[in-house]
């Protein structure tokens, strides 16, 4: 599972020339599924989402999460991320889940930022959106749960 998170001023979606979700400051979260993604990969990506400390403190320095600012989110299912451009010049999306499995973990994602407090707003799922972003920063991080095979954070 990838996560690609945008801290915002402001973020709001747009699915078939209606506003979906719209949120103030927080985190606009791309969301990809992978085809091998567990319940482990799910939880690793909501807890570093939830707690990476990413907004700034009193003193301008980024030492606070999400869920201390009281910052929203909006999550867009993304499966672009889990693009695989190693061979040729088109990707290759065999990485990705299919819906079956994508929708309940994005699903998933979405409740865990709520039951956690978090405001989560969302795009539609399987459709062309428009992303409007005002980042904050800029600061875009990616969230791979890959990582936690590597590390003990």
């Amino acid at each position: 599972m990838k996560a690609l998170l945008q801290r915002v001023k402001s973020g709001s979606v747009i699915s078939n020339g209606e506003l979906c979700g719209k949120i103030s400051k927080g985190l606009v979260i791309l969301l990809g599924v992978a085809a091998t993604d567990t319940e482990e990969d799910l939880e690793y990506i909501v807890n570093k989402t939830i707690n990476l400390r990413i907004f700034d403190d009193e003193n301008g320095v980024m030492n606070l999460s999400v869920l201390e600012t009281g910052g929203e989110a909006l999550v867009v299912s993304q499966f672009t991320l889990l693009a695989s451009t190693r061979k040729g010049r088109r990707p290759s999306y065999i990485n990705a889940a299919r819906p079956e499995l994508a929708v309940p973990m994005y699903e998933s994602f979405i409740e865990k930022l709520r039951e956690a407090g978090i405001h989560t707003e969302t795009g539609v799922f399987q459709t062309e959106m428009t992303v409007n972003i005002e980042n904050d920063g800029p600061v875009t991080i990616m969230l791979d749960s890959s990582d936690r095979l590597l590390s003990r954070d």
